[in-house]
C-alpha cells in the first residue's frame, strides 16, 4: 500500500514537473511566467473541482509542486469566504498558505546566513 501511495505520489509530480520542463524548453516564456502559470493554473483546477479528485490520488505528488500552492491558495479563500464573506477572498489563501511561505522564507534567510554571495562571472 505504501509503495503504491509513492509511486503514485511520485509519477504524478514527476509529470507536472515534466510539463514545466517542456514548457521552458519549447517555449520563450520566462521562469516567472511560468512558475505564476502553474499557481494560476491551481487556483483554475482548483475552482472547478478538478484539483482535488489529483490530490486525493496523488497525495504529495499533486500537493507540493506549484499547482498544490495554487490549489491551497482556492481553498483558503473558499473557506474564508463561507466563514467571513467577501472579506475572506483577500485573507483566505494566505491564510491557508502562511505556514508554507513563512518556511520558505525562515529557509531562504538560513540560506543567505549560511553561503556567500558571489558575481556571476
Amino acid at each position: 500500500m505504501l509503495l503504491t501511495a509513492l509511486l503514485k505520489a511520485f509519477l504524478t509530480g514527476g509529470v507536472i514537473c515534466a510539463v514545466g520542463q517542456l514548457l521552458i524548453d519549447y517555449t520563450k516564456l520566462t521562469p516567472a511566467r511560468i512558475l505564476t502559470g502553474f499557481v494560476v493554473a491551481g487556483v483554475v483546477l482548483s475552482a472547478l473541482g478538478l484539483y482535488e479528485p489529483l490530490v486525493e490520488f496523488a497525495g504529495a505528488g499533486a500537493t507540493v509542486p506549484l499547482t498544490g500552492f495554487g490549489h491551497l491558495l482556492a481553498q483558503g479563500a473558499k473557506k474564508a469566504v463561507t466563514q467571513d464573506g467577501l472579506l475572506g477572498i483577500l485573507s483566505g489563501g494566505m491564510t491557508a498558505a502562511s505556514a508554507g511561505i513563512t518556511a520558505a522564507l525562515a529557509c531562504g534567510l538560513a540560506a543567505s546566513l549560511v553561503f556567500r554571495r558571489r558575481a556571476k562571472s
